[in-house]
């Protein structure tokens, strides 16, 4: 029987209505949740992210703005815009699209954000937190794998999990997750002899390396649940993942689509972690 899809559109909806319900009980208290997004240049890809990450924000009753520059701005300029929107009462997330013009520094960027307002959790510290066990912000992308992972209802306790990919935004900080819900984890990446050798013991597999096929379905144990963090397009310009979904989804119990799957979660998960930010800002 083909594998059940972890449907996370329809999981995304399910959180969006809660994160509305708890952006109406803090403008009932005279604060607005807010999250300011900034755009370097003139990227494509970017332009379409940003675009439904403000359509996000409003669905759900967020105070949201847009700022786009152009690719000549300067680094100096840009920590002074962030440095303004730190002090700013009205934000309580705020998001530098990625990638920024090459003579823009990324990591000094993402550090000059206030910790209090790093929704996407990628500051030096919001990884410090999600190491040693702290509450804080979770890197959206993997957030939104461990909720598609939850939805499924199975316990990770004692489950042998492989992550496939070992980057700061997905791969590290997800299998951090994944060990906090007491799975065993396994961080695979290109360095790694007999990729396959791993997988097929695994209970879970989340894929996130940017490759086609990376996980075929002769490396998947009958049973698995299978979790496609991967974007790519196949060779007539459709969307595919990391995965060889037709054949995996053959032997796999649960797994994710894509388009569908991982992507609508991660822009869900900014929301959560903007209106918690809203949230903890209220009580202080």
């Amino acid at each position: 029987m083909p594998a059940q899809l972890i449907d996370g559109i329809l999981l995304s909806q399910q959180l969006r209505a809660e994160i509305s319900v708890r952006v109406r009980a803090l403008i009932a208290k005279g604060k607005r949740p807010g999250l300011a997004v900034i755009l370097v240049g003139a990227d494509p890809a970017s332009e379409v992210y940003v675009r439904n990450k403000v359509k996000a924000c409003g669905d759900v009753g967020f105070h949201s703005i847009l700022e786009r520059y152009d690719a000549d701005l300067t680094e100096e300029q840009l920590l002074e815009r962030i440095h303004v929107l730190n002090n700013d009462r009205r934000i309580h997330g705020i998001l530098v699209q990625m990638p920024l013009p090459r003579h823009i520094n990324p990591d000094k960027v993402i550090e000059a954000i206030a910790t209090s307002k790093d929704v996407d959790g990628y500051s030096v510290l919001s990884a410090g937190e999600l190491l040693t066990g702290l509450p804080g912000f979770r890197p959206c992308t993997p957030y939104g794998c461990m909720k598609l992972i939850e939805s499924t209802g199975v316990d990770l306790r004692g489950k042998h999990a492989v992550v496939i990919g070992r980057s700061n935004t997905v791969g590290k900080p997800m299998a951090l997750m994944l060990l906090q819900a007491n799975a065993t984890v396994t961080i695979c990446h290109s360095a790694t002899p007999n990729l396959a050798q791993h997988t097929r013991g695994a209970d879970i597999i989340v894929v996130a390396v940017g490759r086609r096929n990376t996980l075929t379905a002769e490396m998947v144990r009958p049973g698995a649940i299978v979790i496609d963090v991967g974007m790519n397009r196949d060779d007539e310009g459709k969307l595919c993942g990391d995965v060889d979904f037709s054949k995996v989804r053959e032997i796999a119990s649960r797994i994710t689509p894509v388009p569908g799957g991982v992507g609508p979660m991660t822009i869900t998960m900014l929301l959560m972690n903007t209106v918690e930010a809203a949230e903890r800002n209220n009580r202080i």
